[in-house]
């Protein structure tokens, strides 16, 4: 029986290990990097030990010094988690060598499907050897790992080079391993898996299908079980082929074969030899606790002869740390606070006073909603979203209540193109009209008090405040009653709290402060001086960075004097385990370029600069 447990991970999915095993009464050891001394998986563990470093390669991905930390601390097992070591052959060998027990399938088995080459070729599914234009779109993955690194979609022939460098130098930083291929793409298909389940005893469970096809660079966005709208002999024809991977490599463990769904045909995608981001749908739909079931497996207990039977619908939304309308852009800062109102499960690595730093993945918390319907799962889930209190870095939260709500995603007819057509409509940031009114009624409230009652009236008083990009000017006064304002009946305004009413409406804003900071209801403000900064402006064509990160290459020929097109890849900053590029905004000269491969940069540094062209130089307009 496993007595302690260490988790080779970090952030949400350690926490929801280590959750598991204290009700299963095991001792949880975590690892943490020099960052996440004081992350919430280091505070809830049982022990913890230390790896010197930040980056992943020096750390998570560093399999001799995950072990030396279990030996260290008296553990008997090692849960992978997943992403980092999850699909390391090496590191589950050096695991069982170690005499520890490791919670995963045979390194054999790893070795068989971790690989996306190897697995087509065990599926005989061939990758590209060559790529013509005649194969164009393309897709480039990372051999090893997931989580949408590594992965580049090539529509024109001459990108191809560059997107290979690009994808295998984003696949060595998240996985340790660049190696990479090319496949077809295949236009509006669907995403859609299976989980499965295998014991030492010969057992192989197939737990239904998942679709998966909301998806951003590749990544998943909101995952649901079962697939909706799938024929019978569909769904039978998913099980089988995912049964027959499993058996084909003797697996053993929780794993989750992928196939894209076109025209009514499955085609197989890859294994994934590990528990999945979206694995709650599953638990949900099918009443266990996949991560108990991986532990009991470990310790050589069998699955019963049937897997339970499955019930209602179920489905996930990822709150990211990102910005959908700046190319997904991370984000980065203190997390104030998050509470998600009750009647969904919350999965997260993060509680309030928590800051979200630069170098793992963006990922806060994974919302999940089962109810006996398609239909209710997915009304209760955007209802809790939208109730949700957010106050910190930008998130994708309208993004995912506007998709679980869009017309599209509610008769179940989305594929993986669903934001490449709806983006904008999503991604638009939430307004209210009075939002700054009701900001500046909560920090006027207990300010301001008249000394003793005089019959003159009191001047209106001024603040501005941006919202969605725009600035706003809003004015209230001090009356004997209270504050006031036009055009709307101020019924009640605290620090915290201010209801309005307008045309016999009332409606509340729950308000929260963190220096300028501002957040009412779900919409973010900053609170502005009352006269502007003159000396604040930026040249035209100033390229800020967009999150905090590293340059990790600046395009050749790119320098100062070089003539640059709209669109072209001037340089690239990789944040939270992704590379970002950085383009031309329109074709013109760089007249400047400050950025410098290898120097790590904070939000709103200015990289570069592209004069238009047609704009005189400051030479010319002095």
């Amino acid at each position: 029986m496993i007595t302690t447990l260490l988790v080779a991970n970090r952030g949400e999915i350690a926490c929801r290990v280590m959750r598991t095993c204290r009700a299963m009464g095991i001792r949880t050891v975590a690892v943490h990097s020099d960052a996440d001394a004081d992350a919430l998986h280091t505070r809830e563990a049982d022990a913890a030990v230390r790896l010197p470093g930040t980056a992943p390669a020096d750390t998570y991905l560093r399999g001799d010094l995950v072990v030396k930390a279990a030996l260290a601390a008296g553990a008997d097992a090692v849960h992978p988690g997943y992403g980092f070591l999850s699909e390391n052959p090496g590191f589950a060998r050096a695991v069982r060598d170690a005499g520890l027990t490791w919670i995963g399938p045979p390194p054999e088995a790893i070795e068989a499907m971790a690989s996306k080459t190897r697995a087509k070729e065990l599926m005989g599914v061939e990758p590209l050897k060559e790529v013509t234009e005649a194969d164009l779109p393309v897709l480039v993955k990372a051999a090893a790992g997931g989580g949408g690194r590594g992965m580049r979609v090539v529509r024109r022939l001459a990108d191809l080079d560059a997107e290979l460098a690009a994808a295998r130098a984003e696949a060595a930083s998240a996985f340790g391993d660049g190696e990479v291929f090319t496949e077809p793409y295949v236009e509006g298909g669907r995403h859609v898996e299976v989980q499965v389940l295998a014991d030492t005893h010969g057992t192989v469970w197939a737990l239904g299908t998942r679709d998966c096809s909301l998806q951003r660079r590749h990544q998943k966005v909101i995952e649901e079980a079962p697939a909706p709208g799938l024929p019978p002999r569909l769904t039978e024809e998913l099980h089988a082929l995912a049964v027959r991977a499993a058996r084909a490599v003797s697996y053993v463990g929780a794993g989750t074969v992928e196939f894209l769904v076109a025209d009514g045909r499955a085609h197989f995608l890859e294994m994934n030899t590990r528990l999945q981001v979206e694995h709650p749908v599953t638990e949900a739909v099918f009443g266990i606790d996949l991560v108990a079931e991986q532990i009991r497996i470990a310790e050589g207990r069998p699955l019963d002869g049937e897997p339970p039977r499955p019930h209602g619908h179920a489905v996930e939304a990822r709150l990211y740390a990102e910005d959908p309308a700046r190319q997904w852009a991370p984000q980065t800062g203190r997390l104030h606070r998050l509470a998600v109102p009750g009647g969904v499960r919350l999965d997260t690595g993060y509680t309030d006073g928590d800051t979200v730093g630069v170098h793992y993945d963006p990922l806060l918390a994974k919302a999940v909603a089962h109810a006996p319907t398609r239909a209710e799962a997915v009304r209760a889930l955007a209802s809790a979203l939208e109730r949700a209190v957010i106050h910190g870095p930008v998130t994708n939260r309208g993004l995912l209540v506007r998709s679980l709500r869009h017309e599209e995603f509610a008769r179940g007819r989305m594929d993986t193109g669903f934001y490449d057509r709806h983006l904008d409509a999503l991604s638009a940031p939430a307004t209210d009209p009075y939002a700054p009114l009701a900001a500046a009624l909560a920090d006027a409230h207990g300010r301001s008090r008249f000394g003793g009652w005089r019959n003159l009236p009191a001047q209106p008083q001024v603040k501005r405040y941006a919202m969605a990009g725009e600035e706003h000017e809003v004015r209230y006064r001090h009356t004997r009653d209270g504050l006031a304002a036009d055009g709307v009946r101020v019924v009640r305004a605290e620090p915290d709290l201010v209801v309005l009413e307008t045309d016999g409406v009332r409606r509340r804003y729950t308000v929260g402060r963190y220096g300028d900071q501002v957040y009412v209801n779900d919409i973010a403000l900053t609170a502005l001086p009352r006269f502007p900064d003159p000396a604040a402006q930026l040249a035209p064509g100033s390229l800020l960075a967009p999150m905090p990160g590293t340059v990790v290459r600046i395009a050749d020929g790119v320098a100062e004097g070089a003539a640059v097109e709209a669109g072209q890849p001037l340089l690239w900053l990789e944040a939270m385990k992704m590379q970002h590029r950085i383009t031309a905004p329109a074709a013109g000269v760089v007249t400047a370029l400050h950025a410098v491969t290898g120097r790590q940069v904070e939000p709103g540094t200015l990289l570069a600069v592209v004069q238009p062209a047609g704009t005189p130089s400051s030479e010319e307009s002095a």
